[in-house]
């Protein structure tokens, strides 16, 4: 039984997520892995992902980790990173798939009229850099980090969700956009915190602490 899986479905570099896991979590097993029954008997799961909704979706289903998810998401610490936030939802604008439906809300791109600065200038699509989040709730994976700190984001659609009482966290670019989520065992996050430097870092040792 490892402490930590970290669940792979062919989509995206698993191994940077993996070395700031081990980083944070000295003495504990941090596996990366595509076999349910890892998933299933590891104390906490980290659902990462890069690519498009469709093609993470399929691979998902292609290896047989649908089944393995949900429970894990339904039982034990579970961080969603990136497409990993965006596949608890219901449905994705991207491809005009479903997702897991673990949380209600959906998942839209970037709407272009609103991709405009304070000084009129063009924002690019994808949302691509480092950008303040601005924390919602108190909550352990928030532990350490300060209100409007930054995080790394390279993404063209984000979470829409059904429950404002799921908006853990949001940032600006635009419009305010919800870039973390939280309910129970679960919290997601649009940024990648194994690319957020020392706050990232933080979040990745609260969430192996994090006792929910």
């Amino acid at each position: 039984m490892s402490d930590v899986a970290i669940i792979d479905y062919g989509m995206g570099n698993l191994r940077s997520v993996a070395k700031a896991v081990e980083h944070v979590a000295p003495g504990k097993t941090v596996v990366v892995t595509s076999d349910p029954s890892v998933v299933a008997a590891a104390g906490r799961v980290v659902f990462p992902g890069q690519g498009a909704m469709p093609d993470c979706m399929r691979e998902l289903e292609l290896r047989g980790l649908r089944r393995a998810v949900l429970a894990a998401a339904a039982s034990k610490p579970f961080l969603g990173i990136c497409i990993g936030q965006q596949m608890l939802f219901g449905h994705s604008e991207e491809g005009d798939v479903p997702g897991l439906g673990i949380l209600p809300g959906k998942v839209i791109r970037f709407p272009d009229a609103k991709m405009v600065a304070a000084d009129g200038s063009r924002l690019k699509v994808p949302h691509m850099g480092w950008n303040g989040v601005q924390q919602h709730v108190p909550h352990p994976l928030w532990e350490g980090i300060p209100d409007g700190e930054r995080f790394y984001f390279v993404h063209s659609y984000f979470v829409q969700p059904d429950e404002q009482s799921l908006v853990a966290a949001e940032t600006a670019y635009g419009l305010m956009f919800t870039s973390a989520v939280a309910r129970d065992n679960i919290f997601a996050v649009q940024f990648h915190p194994e690319k957020s430097a020392q706050a990232g870092l933080r979040m990745l040792a609260n969430f192996i602490s994090w006792a929910p």
